[in-house]
Protein backbone atom coordinates (compact mmCIF):
# COMPACT_ATOMS: atom_id res chain seq x y z
CA UNK A 1 0.00 0.00 0.00
CA UNK A 2 1.42 3.54 -0.58
CA UNK A 3 2.41 5.71 1.68
CA UNK A 4 1.64 9.78 1.62
CA UNK A 5 5.10 10.42 1.66
CA UNK A 6 6.26 8.80 -1.47
CA UNK A 7 3.67 10.57 -3.32
CA UNK A 8 3.93 14.14 -5.21
CA UNK A 9 1.28 16.20 -6.54
CA UNK A 10 0.91 17.04 -10.38
CA UNK A 11 -0.04 19.93 -12.54
CA UNK A 12 0.72 20.61 -16.37
CA UNK A 13 -0.27 23.87 -17.69
CA UNK A 14 -0.89 25.10 -21.38
CA UNK A 15 -0.60 28.94 -21.94
CA UNK A 16 -1.61 30.57 -25.89
CA UNK A 17 -0.38 33.95 -27.06
CA UNK A 18 -3.45 35.80 -27.10
CA UNK A 19 -5.59 36.47 -23.84
CA UNK A 20 -8.55 34.21 -22.84
CA UNK A 21 -10.06 32.26 -19.52
CA UNK A 22 -8.38 30.48 -17.41
CA UNK A 23 -9.58 26.65 -17.29
CA UNK A 24 -8.34 24.26 -14.39
CA UNK A 25 -9.33 20.50 -15.22
CA UNK A 26 -9.51 17.78 -12.69
CA UNK A 27 -9.37 13.82 -12.18
CA UNK A 28 -9.23 11.77 -9.56
CA UNK A 29 -10.40 14.02 -6.97
CA UNK A 30 -11.42 9.82 -6.05
CA UNK A 31 -8.95 7.80 -6.80
CA UNK A 32 -11.31 4.90 -8.04
CA UNK A 33 -12.48 7.38 -10.78
CA UNK A 34 -10.33 7.28 -13.48
CA UNK A 35 -12.32 8.48 -16.44
CA UNK A 36 -10.74 11.86 -16.09
CA UNK A 37 -7.35 11.13 -15.84
CA UNK A 38 -7.59 8.91 -19.05
CA UNK A 39 -9.34 11.41 -20.42
CA UNK A 40 -6.69 14.17 -19.68
CA UNK A 41 -3.88 12.50 -20.22
CA UNK A 42 -5.18 11.83 -23.66
CA UNK A 43 -5.45 15.82 -23.98
CA UNK A 44 -1.95 16.32 -22.79
CA UNK A 45 -0.51 14.26 -25.48
CA UNK A 46 -2.53 16.28 -28.11
CA UNK A 47 -1.27 19.17 -27.07
CA UNK A 48 2.39 17.93 -26.96
CA UNK A 49 2.25 16.26 -30.48
CA UNK A 50 0.94 19.68 -31.98
CA UNK A 51 -2.72 17.65 -32.98
CA UNK A 52 -4.33 20.48 -30.61
CA UNK A 53 -3.31 23.46 -30.02
CA UNK A 54 -4.06 26.01 -26.92
CA UNK A 55 -4.45 29.68 -28.82
CA UNK A 56 -5.44 31.99 -26.03
CA UNK A 57 -5.55 31.52 -22.42
CA UNK A 58 -4.48 29.40 -20.20
CA UNK A 59 -5.30 25.95 -19.57
CA UNK A 60 -3.98 23.46 -16.67
CA UNK A 61 -4.63 19.67 -15.84
CA UNK A 62 -4.46 17.99 -12.32
CA UNK A 63 -4.65 14.48 -13.91
CA UNK A 64 -4.68 12.68 -10.46
CA UNK A 65 -6.17 15.07 -7.33
CA UNK A 66 -6.06 13.00 -4.76
CA UNK A 67 -2.49 10.57 -5.56
CA UNK A 68 -2.98 8.63 -2.42
CA UNK A 69 -6.30 7.85 -2.82
CA UNK A 70 -5.71 7.30 -6.65
CA UNK A 71 -2.88 4.44 -5.85
CA UNK A 72 -4.93 2.57 -3.27
CA UNK A 73 -7.57 2.57 -6.41
CA UNK A 74 -10.02 3.17 -4.08
CA UNK A 75 -12.46 6.57 -3.47
CA UNK A 76 -10.12 8.75 -0.38
CA UNK A 77 -7.37 8.20 1.47
CA UNK A 78 -7.81 9.22 5.06
CA UNK A 79 -11.53 10.89 4.00
CA UNK A 80 -13.41 12.39 1.43
CA UNK A 81 -11.26 15.36 -0.77
CA UNK A 82 -14.90 16.35 -2.27
CA UNK A 83 -15.54 18.06 1.34
CA UNK A 84 -14.50 20.55 3.96
CA UNK A 85 -12.27 21.13 1.10
CA UNK A 86 -10.57 24.23 2.28
CA UNK A 87 -6.70 25.43 3.43
CA UNK A 88 -5.61 24.67 6.91
CA UNK A 89 -2.69 25.38 9.10
CA UNK A 90 -2.81 22.56 10.89
CA UNK A 91 -3.12 19.63 8.01
CA UNK A 92 -4.37 16.01 10.15
CA UNK A 93 -5.34 14.31 7.34
CA UNK A 94 -4.02 13.55 3.67
CA UNK A 95 -6.74 15.20 2.11
CA UNK A 96 -5.96 18.17 4.18
CA UNK A 97 -2.44 18.49 2.33
CA UNK A 98 -3.90 18.16 -0.89
CA UNK A 99 -6.25 21.49 -0.17
CA UNK A 100 -3.91 23.35 1.00
CA UNK A 101 -1.67 22.43 -2.40
CA UNK A 102 -4.98 22.78 -4.34
CA UNK A 103 -6.96 25.51 -3.39
CA UNK A 104 -4.59 27.94 -4.42
CA UNK A 105 -3.86 26.52 -7.81
CA UNK A 106 -7.93 26.75 -8.25
CA UNK A 107 -8.53 29.99 -7.09
CA UNK A 108 -5.43 31.03 -9.98
CA UNK A 109 -8.29 30.04 -12.06
CA UNK A 110 -11.90 31.12 -13.70
CA UNK A 111 -13.50 28.11 -14.79
CA UNK A 112 -13.32 24.32 -13.29
CA UNK A 113 -14.54 21.30 -14.87
CA UNK A 114 -14.58 18.49 -12.25
CA UNK A 115 -14.48 14.98 -13.80
CA UNK A 116 -16.11 12.36 -11.98
CA UNK A 117 -17.97 9.17 -12.44
CA UNK A 118 -20.22 6.94 -10.12
CA UNK A 119 -21.25 3.42 -8.22
CA UNK A 120 -24.03 2.25 -10.26
CA UNK A 121 -25.35 1.93 -13.93
CA UNK A 122 -26.44 5.32 -15.10
CA UNK A 123 -26.60 8.06 -17.96
CA UNK A 124 -23.30 10.77 -17.58
CA UNK A 125 -25.11 14.26 -16.13
CA UNK A 126 -23.74 17.45 -15.12
CA UNK A 127 -23.94 18.79 -11.42
CA UNK A 128 -25.11 22.64 -11.61
CA UNK A 129 -24.61 25.20 -9.09
CA UNK A 130 -27.00 27.42 -8.09
CA UNK A 131 -28.87 30.05 -9.41
CA UNK A 132 -27.84 33.51 -8.99
CA UNK A 133 -28.68 34.55 -5.17
CA UNK A 134 -27.40 36.91 -2.31
CA UNK A 135 -28.22 34.86 0.02
CA UNK A 136 -25.56 33.30 2.81
CA UNK A 137 -25.32 29.87 1.94
CA UNK A 138 -23.64 29.81 -1.71
CA UNK A 139 -23.85 33.71 -3.29
CA UNK A 140 -23.44 33.22 -6.95
CA UNK A 141 -23.86 35.46 -9.34
CA UNK A 142 -22.40 33.66 -12.37
CA UNK A 143 -25.63 31.00 -13.28
CA UNK A 144 -26.20 32.49 -16.79
CA UNK A 145 -22.29 31.49 -17.71
CA UNK A 146 -22.38 28.48 -15.96
CA UNK A 147 -25.24 26.89 -17.21
CA UNK A 148 -24.09 27.91 -20.74
CA UNK A 149 -21.24 26.11 -20.41
CA UNK A 150 -22.89 22.99 -19.14
CA UNK A 151 -25.13 22.95 -22.09
CA UNK A 152 -21.92 22.60 -24.65
CA UNK A 153 -20.32 19.55 -22.85
CA UNK A 154 -22.49 16.45 -24.44
CA UNK A 155 -25.01 15.28 -21.98
CA UNK A 156 -28.44 16.17 -21.93
CA UNK A 157 -28.93 15.74 -18.09
CA UNK A 158 -28.71 18.04 -15.52
CA UNK A 159 -28.76 17.81 -11.62
CA UNK A 160 -28.67 20.78 -8.92
CA UNK A 161 -29.30 21.53 -5.73
CA UNK A 162 -26.39 19.90 -4.20
CA UNK A 163 -25.55 21.96 -1.30
CA UNK A 164 -28.94 22.95 -0.13
CA UNK A 165 -30.14 19.70 -0.11
CA UNK A 166 -26.71 18.72 1.81
CA UNK A 167 -27.36 21.65 4.54
CA UNK A 168 -31.28 20.42 4.92
CA UNK A 169 -29.17 16.82 5.84
CA UNK A 170 -27.05 18.70 7.91
CA UNK A 171 -29.73 20.43 9.68
CA UNK A 172 -31.55 16.91 10.56
CA UNK A 173 -28.10 15.52 11.91
CA UNK A 174 -28.16 18.66 13.78
CA UNK A 175 -31.58 17.92 15.25
CA UNK A 176 -30.98 14.21 16.17
CA UNK A 177 -27.73 14.97 18.51
CA UNK A 178 -24.81 13.76 15.53
CA UNK A 179 -21.45 15.66 16.65
CA UNK A 180 -19.54 14.47 13.45
CA UNK A 181 -18.14 16.56 10.55
CA UNK A 182 -20.91 15.73 8.60
CA UNK A 183 -23.09 17.57 10.78
CA UNK A 184 -21.39 20.63 9.75
CA UNK A 185 -22.72 22.41 6.66
CA UNK A 186 -18.97 23.35 5.73
CA UNK A 187 -18.65 19.64 5.33
CA UNK A 188 -20.56 19.73 1.93
CA UNK A 189 -17.91 22.02 0.28
CA UNK A 190 -15.96 20.46 -2.66
CA UNK A 191 -13.82 21.69 -5.80
CA UNK A 192 -16.86 23.00 -7.50
CA UNK A 193 -18.46 25.33 -4.42
CA UNK A 194 -14.46 26.43 -3.55
CA UNK A 195 -14.08 27.63 -6.78
CA UNK A 196 -17.24 29.84 -6.81
CA UNK A 197 -16.56 31.07 -3.32
CA UNK A 198 -13.64 32.51 -5.50
CA UNK A 199 -15.44 33.95 -8.17
CA UNK A 200 -15.20 31.62 -10.79
CA UNK A 201 -17.69 29.30 -12.35
CA UNK A 202 -17.67 25.32 -11.59
CA UNK A 203 -19.23 22.52 -13.20
CA UNK A 204 -18.77 18.87 -11.90
CA UNK A 205 -19.27 16.05 -15.06
CA UNK A 206 -20.10 12.73 -13.70
CA UNK A 207 -19.13 10.92 -16.93
CA UNK A 208 -20.75 7.41 -16.40
CA UNK A 209 -20.32 4.28 -14.25
CA UNK A 210 -16.72 3.68 -12.80
CA UNK A 211 -15.84 1.15 -14.99
CA UNK A 212 -17.85 1.92 -18.12
CA UNK A 213 -15.35 1.69 -21.47
CA UNK A 214 -17.62 5.07 -22.68
CA UNK A 215 -17.22 7.33 -19.13
CA UNK A 216 -13.56 8.43 -20.48
CA UNK A 217 -14.78 9.48 -24.05
CA UNK A 218 -17.39 11.14 -22.36
CA UNK A 219 -14.34 12.70 -20.42
CA UNK A 220 -12.94 13.58 -23.38
CA UNK A 221 -15.26 15.21 -25.41
CA UNK A 222 -16.82 17.58 -22.35
CA UNK A 223 -12.41 18.49 -22.56
CA UNK A 224 -12.19 19.25 -26.41
CA UNK A 225 -16.04 20.89 -26.17
CA UNK A 226 -14.93 23.42 -23.12
CA UNK A 227 -12.06 24.59 -25.21
CA UNK A 228 -13.91 25.29 -27.90
CA UNK A 229 -16.64 27.27 -26.01
CA UNK A 230 -14.47 29.20 -23.80
CA UNK A 231 -12.28 29.81 -27.06
CA UNK A 232 -8.78 28.59 -25.58
CA UNK A 233 -8.49 26.52 -29.24
CA UNK A 234 -9.89 27.54 -32.42
CA UNK A 235 -11.69 24.47 -32.91
CA UNK A 236 -15.75 25.44 -34.13
CA UNK A 237 -17.40 26.44 -30.99
CA UNK A 238 -20.15 23.26 -29.92
CA UNK A 239 -23.36 24.01 -30.16
CA UNK A 240 -26.00 23.33 -26.72
CA UNK A 241 -27.62 20.42 -26.14
CA UNK A 242 -31.38 20.77 -27.38
CA UNK A 243 -33.06 17.61 -25.50
CA UNK A 244 -32.86 18.18 -22.05
CA UNK A 245 -33.43 16.93 -18.59
CA UNK A 246 -33.13 18.68 -15.40
CA UNK A 247 -33.41 17.84 -12.40
CA UNK A 248 -33.29 19.27 -8.64
CA UNK A 249 -32.02 16.93 -5.50
CA UNK A 250 -34.31 17.93 -2.34
CA UNK A 251 -33.54 15.54 0.00
CA UNK A 252 -30.52 13.32 1.32
CA UNK A 253 -31.40 10.31 3.28
CA UNK A 254 -28.32 8.74 5.67
CA UNK A 255 -26.94 5.23 6.41
CA UNK A 256 -27.10 5.18 9.62
CA UNK A 257 -26.12 1.51 10.10
CA UNK A 258 -24.34 -0.98 8.59
CA UNK A 259 -27.00 -3.28 8.12
CA UNK A 260 -29.29 -0.90 6.01
CA UNK A 261 -29.95 -2.06 2.64
CA UNK A 262 -31.17 -0.97 -0.32
CA UNK A 263 -34.90 -2.84 -1.18
CA UNK A 264 -33.02 -4.07 -4.63
CA UNK A 265 -30.10 -2.58 -6.68
CA UNK A 266 -30.91 0.75 -7.78
CA UNK A 267 -29.01 2.92 -10.41
CA UNK A 268 -28.57 7.18 -10.77
CA UNK A 269 -31.91 8.52 -12.06
CA UNK A 270 -34.19 5.31 -11.58
CA UNK A 271 -37.89 6.60 -11.01
CA UNK A 272 -39.41 6.26 -7.72
CA UNK A 273 -43.13 6.66 -7.02
CA UNK A 274 -44.58 8.22 -3.64
CA UNK A 275 -44.80 5.68 -0.87
CA UNK A 276 -42.00 3.01 -2.52
CA UNK A 277 -39.98 1.24 -0.50
CA UNK A 278 -36.34 2.08 -1.55
CA UNK A 279 -34.74 0.13 1.46
CA UNK A 280 -34.88 -1.13 4.58
CA UNK A 281 -33.01 -0.10 8.34
CA UNK A 282 -31.16 -2.73 10.31
CA UNK A 283 -34.30 -2.11 12.25
CA UNK A 284 -36.65 -3.62 9.73
CA UNK A 285 -38.30 -0.03 9.52
CA UNK A 286 -38.62 0.47 5.60
CA UNK A 287 -37.36 3.83 3.96
CA UNK A 288 -40.09 4.71 2.07
CA UNK A 289 -39.94 7.85 -0.46
CA UNK A 290 -41.75 10.77 0.09
CA UNK A 291 -43.28 11.58 -3.44
CA UNK A 292 -42.58 10.49 -7.35
CA UNK A 293 -39.53 11.69 -7.79
CA UNK A 294 -35.67 9.85 -8.80
CA UNK A 295 -33.18 8.11 -6.68
CA UNK A 296 -30.14 9.62 -7.43
CA UNK A 297 -26.00 8.43 -5.69
CA UNK A 298 -27.54 5.53 -4.34
CA UNK A 299 -24.42 3.93 -2.66
CA UNK A 300 -24.68 0.35 -1.08
CA UNK A 301 -21.32 0.41 0.49
CA UNK A 302 -22.03 4.15 2.06
CA UNK A 303 -20.23 4.53 5.57
CA UNK A 304 -22.68 4.59 8.65
CA UNK A 305 -23.50 8.65 9.11
CA UNK A 306 -22.67 9.36 5.69
CA UNK A 307 -25.26 9.65 2.50
CA UNK A 308 -27.22 6.96 1.01
CA UNK A 309 -28.90 8.54 -1.56
CA UNK A 310 -30.39 11.57 -2.79
CA UNK A 311 -34.17 12.01 -4.35
CA UNK A 312 -34.82 14.27 -6.83
CA UNK A 313 -37.90 16.07 -8.97
CA UNK A 314 -38.10 17.57 -12.08
CA UNK A 315 -37.01 20.86 -12.88
CA UNK A 316 -37.56 23.72 -15.10
CA UNK A 317 -34.27 25.50 -14.83
CA UNK A 318 -32.44 23.86 -17.98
Amino acid sequence: MSEPDSLHFQSVSFTGHAPGARLIVLGAVHGNETCGTQAIRRVIAEIESGRLGIAAGSLTFVPVANPLAYARKQRMGDRNLNRNLMPTDAPAEYEDRIANWLCPLLAQHDVLLDLHSFHTAGQPFVMLGPQDNRATLEPFARAAEETSLALRLGVRRFVDGWLDTYAAGVARRLAAGASSREADVNYGVGTTEYMRAQGGIALTLECGQHDDPAAPAVAYRAILNTLTHLRLSTAPAPAPVADTEALRLYQVVDRVHAADAFARDWSSFDRVLAGEVIGTRHDGTPVVADSDGYIVFPNPNALPGQEWFYLAKRSTRV
